[in-house]
Parts: structure tokens; C-alpha cells; sequence
């Protein structure tokens, strides 16, 4: 029965592949030029795409192909689930559905319904953020408080075993909060954020202006130290210090810089406008950052302090995450729909696992919020 149908001419089937043909050839004659970074994978992307345009066009059976090209990208023998954690400690993870808590052995809990969150030192609670409330959890999702603000967002929590602040912003600008819910005030009127506490001895923020990039004690309100912003009004993605509170690494898509205390260089990157910077983040322990840059169809990450490649992928890849002990870094791949788990310190290996949106039910790729704590 198989040969028989295989023997059937399909109706117009000759006319379909010359005019897909046809749409190949003239789309290969206007094609732009492109800078090459890698000889041999862009011509055999190249030609899987030829292929794919082909068959789709061709037969219902032809689009099977694409799906077997999506399919190439990513870690080949990756788990089909998140079934562990390869380091101790916990994942907080942002998803459509809302806030979740993975538990090192892959178990997960849905927290409720925020869009953002972080753990509070030594990871006993979370402040999660939805639009109008601000929330302290316990990881098992019991309520401690809420407080109503217009438009929360960025919440962060910082402090010592007796004593503790959560920035945050909302419509007003950055504001902070002890962590028990009490004297909430406006500290930076009009400031959108990103913000970031400085670790170490007293209450120390960084925070960007519409000018430049602050760091300010909240609890005495004085300005330790500012730095012009670079690359004019180009945004600004994150901010982040090292876990010494040495260098604070200011991100943007085309220009990472690493500033020392009152402000000096100590380290930057400076893309071409064909690639971007895309995520950036220290190595706990450690005065390097791991950093993504993207060009084209390809994401590499790189160890800022000698350029040297710790990971490469075609797809995107939007974010990386440490784990507590500085061992494994997490690279978010949103174009294979998996995190990849890579040894840095020791032997090198890598694992991955697939189908992270389904895990966390969500249509859009779920975000690492933090992971928590060293043990």
C-alpha cells in the first residue's frame, strides 16, 4: 500500500516545486552580503534553510523538515524535563503563569500570580511583584505582607540576619522598604530603574538616571559616587556588583562596562553594530563576568577578562545565571526551548534540558529570577 500511494502523482506537484524554485533562486540573487564569523556553519545553515523553503512549498510532508531543523537546535541529548538541579541551592523562576520556586531535586511550586521577584538574603523568603502590590513570601507561598503601589516593579532585597531593605520601583520612582513591610519611602523621584544593592556593610544602592549611573547610601541619602551613562541615551538592561561590591557592571545591547569604586574603568566591551551584548553576570567568588554577545544566527558566551568562549549556540540566547558556588552557569536558550547547565570550574561538561516553557506553563520563554543559596 505504502509503494502504491508513493506511485500517486500529486495534482500540480511539477508546477509547485519549479515556482518554489523560482522564489529560492530569485531570493538567493538579493540577498545582502553578510560579515562571515564562522566558514563552515553558515553554509550548511544556509542550505538547510534553501531546503526547508522547498519542501514547505511543496507538500504538506515538506514542512515536517522545518520541524526537524527547529528541532537541530539545542543539545542534542538533553533531558526532556528539568529532573535536578546540577548545583545545591534553589531556582526562582518568572513564567506567564507567575512565579515559581525549583527545588534542587527539579520539583516545582507555583508561588502565585507576580511578574517578578527575588530571594531575601540567605533565601528564607521572596519579595514578589505583581502591578499594583508589592509581597513578602515565605518559598512555600504563604503571604507574610503586601503593600499597595502604583505600577511595582524591580523589587530587591538585601541586608543581614537583623536587618533588612527591599528596593523597588513604582510610578514615583525608586523607593525603599524594611523587610517587615514598614516606613516605606520615595528615595529617587522619576528613576525607572534597573537598581542594585551593593553587597557588603551598610544599605548602598546603584541605580540610572536619565544621565547617569548612582550609587548612594539610602540610609544617610548621600551620593557615594556617580558615572556619566556611555553611549548616550542607548538603555541601559541591568545592573550588577560583583559579590565583593568591588565592581559594579553596568549592561547595555552595545556597550558593557566594569566600574571600580568611585568609577573607574576596570573592564568594557564595545560590539560592532552587527552584535549585541545580551546578558552579563559575575561568577560568585570571582572578579570575572560571564557575558552573551549575539551576531547574526549565532549567541556565544564569554568570559569578559580574556574573551575566551565558554559557550556557543545558533539561536538566541538571553540570559545567564550562576550558581551560588560559582561551579555551573546557566544559559537561557529561548530558540531551543532549553536550559543548558556549563561546568566552569573543573572538568568541563555540559547538560541541558528541553521543553522549559510547557514545565512552567507559559507561551513566552520563563526567566531566572535568582538561584539561591549556597550550602
Amino acid at each position: 500500500m505504502k509503494r502504491e500511494l508513493e506511485r500517486i502523482e500529486i495534482p500540480y506537484e511539477q508546477g509547485a516545486r519549479e515556482r518554489a524554485w523560482n522564489v529560492v533562486q530569485a531570493a538567493f540573487a538579493d540577498r545582502l552580503p553578510v560579515e562571515r564569523t564562522s566558514r563552515r556553519l553558515r553554509p550548511v545553515l544556509a542550505l538547510a534553510v534553501v531546503l526547508a523553503v522547498v519542501a514547505a512549498a511543496i507538500s504538506p510532508p515538506g514542512r515536517a523538515v522545518i520541524d526537524e531543523i527547529r528541532e537541530a537546535v539545542g543539545i542534542e541529548r538533553a533531558q526532556p524535563a528539568l529532573f535536578s538541579l546540577p548545583s545545591s541551592g534553589r531556582l526562582l523562576v518568572a513564567s506567564d503563569a507567575g512565579i515559581w520556586v525549583v527545588q534542587e531535586d527539579g520539583s516545582r511550586r507555583l508561588l502565585g500570580d507576580y511578574r517578578e521577584a527575588t530571594w531575601s538574603p540567605f533565601g528564607r523568603f521572596v519579595v514578589a511583584a505583581r502591578e499594583n502590590e508589592l509581597a513578602a513570601l515565605e518559598p512555600d507561598g504563604d503571604v507574610r505582607w503586601t503593600l499597595a503601589r502604583p505600577d511595582v516593579r524591580s523589587p530587591h532585597w538585601t541586608g543581614s540576619e537583623a536587618d533588612t531593605r527591599i528596593a523597588y520601583v513604582d510610578r514615583t520612582g525608586v523607593r525603599i522598604v524594611a523587610g517587615d513591610g514598614t516606613e516605606d519611602r520615595l528615595l529617587a523621584a522619576g528613576v525607572r530603574g534597573p537598581i542594585a544593592w551593593r553587597p557588603g556593610a551598610g544599605f548602598v544602592l546603584a541605580y540610572v538616571t536619565a544621565r547617569d549611573v548612582r550609587v548612594q547610601d539610602v540610609d544617610s541619602g548621600r551620593v557615594t559616587w556617580r558615572v556619566r551613562r556611555a553611549g548616550g541615551q542607548s538603555p541601559i538592561r541591568a545592573l550588577e556588583w560583583s559579590s565583593d561590591g568591588r565592581l559594579l557592571l553596568v549592561l547595555q545591547p552595545y556597550g558593557l562596562r566594569v566600574y571600580e569604586v568611585r568609577g573607574r574603568v576596570a573592564a568594557k566591551d564595545d560590539p560592532s553594530d552587527a552584535t549585541q551584548d545580551a546578558d552579563a553576570a559575575f561568577r560568585p567568588g570571582v572578579l570575572d563576568a560571564a557575558f552573551i554577545r549575539a551576531q547574526g544566527s549565532q549567541s556565544t558566551v564569554f568570559w569578559l577578562a580574556t574573551g575566551t568562549p565558554l559557550f556557543s549556540g545558533t539561536g538566541e540566547f538571553d540570559q545567564v545565571t550562576w550558581s551560588p558556588d560559582g561551579r555551573w552557569l546557566l544559559v537561557s536558550w529561548p530558540t531551543a526551548d532549553q536550559w543548558v547547565f556549563v561546568r566552569a570550574a573543573g572538568a568541563r561538561r555540559i547538560r541541558a534540558a528541553s521543553n522549559i516553557s510547557e514545565q512552567f506553563r507559559s507561551r513566552s520563554f520563563p526567566r531566572v529570577e535568582g538561584w539561591c543559596c549556597a550550602t
